[in-house]
């Protein structure tokens, strides 16, 4: 498959179906595009004979020729990518195939926070993970996804974490590697992750919640990510949810800052105790009853229902995917989630299915190389 090249028209969409739910059969396939069956056959022929899609084994039997059909798949393992999330202090990558499955992570600190010296760190670590590809075939795409405004997918006009304005951070990368880059948003990367190959892959519509340094939010409509530059913003962080909740820095009482990210409940428990804590301690603490940690997380977590059921409320999702490296708090105080989503929804709403993804910063990570695999994939448009 190393002749990929962006396709357009059917035949994209014969190898996305395949490439996002395969294998599948020619008559499965014929029915998701809209093509006769000797159509299918001729758009497909020069795909199997470039080496872009295999016949595999195990399809049931073909009725007209009496003999097993070979239903279309793709060689997953034919091109590696690389994705990097850039946190404030530290950078993790991982390693993914074509269908952004996870073969290797690394994680190094970020000692020094320059943009050049953060280039150099991103290409130490692509270079670390390139020599685990399996065949030893090159880098096909590298993802480099951090918190911030990104535009054109090169140039970051601001990241707030990093303290960059305006710096051409794949300009950076390009003068030093010829594996194609492209530079994201870390919440659009992980909606995208999310949409082709996570819990959202098969749905319609959905929202993903992200809880962590920040309030994060991503919609997915008619099977698009609805994008925007205010997406980087954090708009959703300064949702009301309680009225009673404590300020947060810009002065809003009970928003969804103030009560949901970690350094919230990591504050308002250590306050509590009168002593530092942890995240996880903090919520240890609560599952284990201690009166000061279970107020904090339990008034968290009704908060938690309570954005869920907004999100509910206006965008009627058909699923409701949290993330972030605090989603631990759903399953910590999963019953005030319940009581605050509840009391915000009608008695005869829909229950809709939530899923968690894992509470890791190798989630990002891969949301960066999955968003490296569309570039691959689709091209630039």
């Amino acid at each position: 498959m190393g002749g990929w090249q962006p396709l357009a028209g059917p035949s994209r969409q014969v190898a996305l179906e395949i490439l996002l739910d395969g294998p599948l059969s020619r008559a499965e396939l014929s029915r998701r595009v809209g093509l006769s069956p000797g159509s299918l056959t001729r758009l497909t022929k020069p795909m199997v004979e470039s080496g872009l899609l295999v016949e595999v084994e195990g399809g049931p039997t073909d009725a007209r020729v009496g003999r097993p059909s070979q239903p279309l798949d793709l060689d997953s393992n034919a091109h590696h990518f690389v994705g990097i999330k850039l946190t404030a202090d530290s950078a993790i990558g991982v390693l993914t195939t074509l269908r952004a499955d996870v073969l290797a992570s690394i994680e190094r600190p970020i000692t020094d926070p320059t943009p050049s010296a953060v280039a150099d760190l991103v290409l130490e670590l692509t270079d670390e993970l390139a020599v685990q590809v399996p065949r030893g075939t090159p880098i096909s795409g590298l993802g480099v996804s951090l918190g911030g405004r990104v535009a054109n997918r090169t140039e970051v006009r601001w990241a707030p974490y990093l303290n960059w304005v305006d710096v051409p951070f794949g300009e950076l990368l390009a003068a030093h590697t010829s594996v194609p880059t492209v530079i994201t948003n870390d919440l659009t990367s992980l909606v995208e992750a999310t949409h082709w190959f996570g819990a959202g892959r098969n749905s319609d519509r959905f929202v993903l919640l992200t809880i962590g340094a920040g309030v994060g939010y991503g919609l997915v409509v008619h099977n698009r990510v609805v994008d925007s530059p205010d997406v980087t913003l954090g708009l959703i962080g300064h949702h009301p949810l309680l009225p009673d909740g404590p300020l947060c820095d810009r002065g809003h009482r009970g928003c969804a800052i103030s009560l949901l990210t970690v350094r919230a409940i990591t504050d308002q428990v250590g306050t509590a105790l009168g002593r530092p804590v942890e995240y996880d301690e903090a919520l240890d603490l609560a599952a284990k009853g201690d009166p000061a940690a279970r107020e904090v997380v339990g008034r968290a977590g009704r908060a938690l229902g309570k954005l869920i059921a907004a999100s509910m409320n206006f965008t009627t999702p058909e699923l409701v995917v949290l993330g972030g490296e605090g989603v631990r708090l759903a399953e910590v105080a999963h019953e005030d989630l319940l009581a605050g989503l509840h009391a915000d929804r009608h008695p005869s709403a829909a229950e809709l299915p939530m899923v968690l993804q894992p509470a890791d910063f190798g989630e990002w990570a891969r949301g960066a190389a999955v968003v490296a695999i569309q570039t691959f994939v689709l091209g630039t448009e």
